[in-house]
């Protein structure tokens, strides 16, 4: 299980603000490739992608956070709602739902959700659902 923390800038490696950095010049548009981006803030592509996964800004007005989860469900009846179920009782809105047809008796689902009020960590939600009997597996995609 992944472990956060919120630390000062202050006190970790330049490497990391600048991976930060480079991520911001590509949300914004001012880079257009990752190559472009890393030039810029003066690190190399494979430091950006060693860190990009695993840093991130912390901002605490922050009220709009997403995360998708991906999971591979048994074809029962009543899976869904029950995964829906549990996100529910630990407040968490569902933005969207991705489903393939069942092929061999499993599904997989992707949920797009809102996890703003989320009154646990997204790691343990993601164990939660995994821990369901009709759940065969649950990854954490990405978290914004």
């Amino acid at each position: 299980m992944s472990k956060y923390y919120v630390v000062s800038g202050d006190i970790l490696p330049d490497v990391l603000e600048q991976v930060m950095q480079a991520r911001i010049l590509l949300q914004s548009g001012k880079a257009k490739r990752i190559s472009e981006a890393v030039k810029m803030v003066g690190i190399s592509r494979g430091t950006y992608y060693k860190y990009k996964d695993a840093v991130f800004s912390f901002n605490a007005e922050q009220s709009n956070r997403k995360a998708i989860i991906s999971m591979i469900l048994r074809n029962e009846k009543g899976t869904l709602s029950k995964v829906l179920s549990l996100v529910s009782v630990k407040q968490v809105n569902v933005l969207a739902i991705n489903q393939t047809i069942p092929i061999n008796g499993i599904a997989n689902v992707a949920l797009t959700l809102d996890i703003s009020d989320l009154e646990i960590s997204i790691q343990s939600l993601v164990s939660l659902i995994e821990a369901m009997p009709m759940v065969e597996k649950a990854d954490l995609v990405a978290v914004e």
